[in-house]
């Protein structure tokens, strides 16, 4: 059994693709640039906002008016992040699940630090021990600076912290920090997309996930 849990929240513990779909092509709308389709947007979700919205921005765009982008869609993001956004099912269950069975609860995201303590809040009250967002590009997955912060707060080792998340980013950054990783397959990768970043674990459902934790 594992006694910290680390989790990515988007694609992991909320599917957030609506809202950053409608904030990516509010943006892009913005700056008369062509608007990107819902896959499209799944593709580019994974290494951090300002990654997401140069991937978004057509080819040759300069790094100027990408920050400036980037800024209209913050600005947007975080006044209507709530709009569409969900727990996946089972998610607030697990959570609970885990912390009636003793076990640490984090989130380590790529999202703004603010959106990710606000979010946490708001669908997990009480559920996640300590939620991390990015306050400077430096922190970005799969950097695991805080991860690693995580596991230190709480005098964690890697024999006893596992990470949980959906992307080919989640399992890099486990592995740099010496962590075995679940991958979910319900979020923006599919199994085969974990299986071939070197996953340990995949999980279909939460229940799979408890198991994979707690047993």
């Amino acid at each position: 059994m594992y006694s910290l849990a680390i989790f990515d929240l988007d694609g992991t513990l909320l599917d957030t693709l609506d809202d950053l779909y409608n904030a990516v092509n509010f943006a892009l709308g913005e700056f008369a640039f062509p608007l990107r389709s819902k896959d499209e947007v799944r593709r580019f979700i994974g290494n951090g906002v300002k990654k997401l919205i140069e991937r978004a921005t057509p080819d040759g765009t300069s790094c100027e008016v990408n920050e400036a982008c980037l800024q209209v869609f913050r600005e947007y993001y975080l006044r209507h992040m709530r709009d569409c956004t969900l727990p996946f099912d089972g998610v607030t269950e697990l959570l609970s699940a885990l912390r009636n069975k003793g076990i640490k609860t984090v989130v380590v995201s790529n999202k703004l630090h603010e959106a990710v303590k606000e979010l946490c809040e708001d669908y997990f009250p009480g559920l996640i021990d300590v939620a991390i967002g990015v306050s400077c590009e430096e922190e970005r997955k799969p950097n695991p600076v805080n991860v690693l912060k995580a596991l230190d707060s709480f005098g964690e080792t890697d024999s006893t912290a596992i990470y949980i998340g959906d992307s080919e980013v989640d399992v890099q950054t486990a592995h740099n920090a010496s962590l075995r990783c679940i991958g979910v397959t319900w979020g923006f990768r599919t199994k085969e997309d974990l299986l071939c970043a070197g996953c340990e674990f995949t999980a279909d459902n939460t229940d799979e996930v408890f198991r994979l934790i707690s047993e």
